[in-house]
């Protein structure tokens, strides 16, 4: 696993983890947090996504988002990951979620967890959202 600032926004801060088939990057957009998944979401890679999710909620954001526009598997963990942290919030924190497509938007629907936490199918959307 590799840790590496990457360049951003002016404003904002920007890291990245990797490992076997899975990428994660979080970023500030201006008082929101997003946490950004490439790749597979899995029992080997979820550890990955929970260490961002954690560093970034860690920061107190008015808003957290967790992109998942780019993962082309999504498994049940992930899934509960998504519940875990939409309970962990405090009740001032927004919280979203990004997903569109047959390996993320439609998994978090059949299952239910759309019903729980927003699900949005654009970053634009989402940040639009928890803004307001």
């Amino acid at each position: 696993m590799s840790d590496r600032p990457t360049q951003s926004t002016p404003g904002s801060v920007s890291s990245s983890t990797s490992s076997a088939g899975c990428t994660v990057t979080h970023r500030r957009v201006g008082t929101t947090h997003v946490v950004a998944v490439a790749g597979t979401v899995d029992t080997l890679t979820v550890s990955h996504v929970q260490e961002a999710i954690t560093v970034a909620t860690g920061e107190s954001p008015a808003a957290l988002i967790v992109d998942l526009s780019q993962v082309d598997f999504l498994a049940s963990v992930g899934m509960g990951l998504l519940i875990q942290t939409n309970e962990t919030l405090s009740p001032e924190q927004r919280f979203a979620v990004v997903a569109d497509g047959p390996a993320t938007s439609r998994p978090l629907k059949l299952i239910g967890v759309a019903d729980i936490v927003k699900v949005f199918a654009a970053l634009d959307r989402a940040l639009a959202a928890v803004a307001a």
